[in-house]
């Protein structure tokens, strides 16, 4: 006597997911109600890589001279998608071409078939992607665990980096309990009376709390996707003084994430050149809180190292 098998896929354990198609819909509508905040998409496209299909949004300058320019790449933060980076895409498109990459692993429309959370294999991925864009030189910017993706990048494969811009980034120091419990905090929040969000957004440093087209996706992802690798380790400073290129550190005084005062001293002293500066009234989003500012001083690096 013989069973039936399930012809239902088989899901690996270290490759992310959605739960559903319906979820997924209903997380693509709140992604798409907070792109619709930020400049308009001239395009999208997916990249074929050897980790599974990476979902693009391209950003065109009108002017065509902008249009010449180094471009950039943005690497969102975990949990998250190119959708996060709305306050920025207007100010940077602006000036020069914009790549706004979903990564593999985190709730977005790319797919993934393998995982990339080890630094080599997120460094293949990353450069596969630039590659399958035809992008031989670009301006790399990541935010939180876009941070650590765009860092790891700067150390294994910097071949196409003119610079780098860290956000707030992961992978400077081990992630720690204080910044879980942030997280699980604000999200639990999300679901605080309406009247409570404005006073519960300051006292967290939570813009999730106060926009919400934000507050929507971050909801409908956390139900919708689940993320499987483990936090990123930190590198040490031996692989941080490999890094050559060009690199730009913004922290937020409030950050849980790392130790601003420890890190702005570390990096400039083991990286040459580096730039690091931290930014008062703020803690893991200062591109959120201070939108303009930061992207008036990400675009004034980048003129700098064209």
């Amino acid at each position: 006597m013989t069973t039936a098998r399930s012809t239902r896929p088989r899901t690996r354990p270290d490759v992310g997911r959605y739960v559903s198609d319906a979820r997924r819909d209903h997380y693509f509508a709140a992604c798409d109600a907070l792109y619709a905040l930020g400049a308009p998409a001239a395009a999208e496209e997916d990249v074929e890589t050897s980790f599974g299909t990476t979902h693009v949004y391209r950003y065109a300058p009108a002017d065509p001279a902008a249009r010449a320019r180094t471009p950039v790449v943005l690497v969102h933060g975990a949990g998250s998608c190119s959708a996060m980076w709305y306050p920025n895409t207007g100010a940077l498109s602006a000036d020069r071409p914009v790549y706004a990459l979903d990564t593999p692993g985190d709730p977005g429309r790319s797919v993934q078939r393998e995982p990339i959370h080890r630094p080599e294999r997120a460094a293949q991925w990353l450069d596969e992607a630039l590659a399958g864009l035809g992008l031989d030189r670009v301006h790399l910017i990541g935010s939180s665990y876009g941070g650590w993706l765009a860092l790891n990048q700067a150390h294994r494969g910097p071949g196409r980096l003119a610079s780098v811009t860290l956000l707030d980034p992961g992978g400077l120091e081990k992630v720690g309990l204080r910044f879980f419990a942030w997280i699980f905090v604000s999200l639990f929040a999300t679901f605080a009376p309406k009247a409570l969000r404005p006073r519960l957004a300051a006292w967290l440093e939570q813009p999730v709390l106060v926009v919400p087209e934000l507050r929507t996706m971050v909801q409908r992802g956390i139900r919708a996707y689940r993320i499987r690798r483990p936090a990123p380790l930190p590198l040490s400073d031996e692989e941080l003084a490999t890094v050559r290129t060009p690199l730009y550190l913004v922290l937020g005084r409030r950050s849980l994430l790392l130790h601003p005062d420890r890190q702005v001293e570390r990096v400039p002293r083991l990286i040459p050149g580096a730039r690091a500066e931290i930014i008062a009234a703020t803690g893991h989003g200062p591109q959120f809180d201070h939108a303009d500012e930061i992207n008036r001083r990400m675009l004034a690096f980048m003129a700098a190292h064209d």
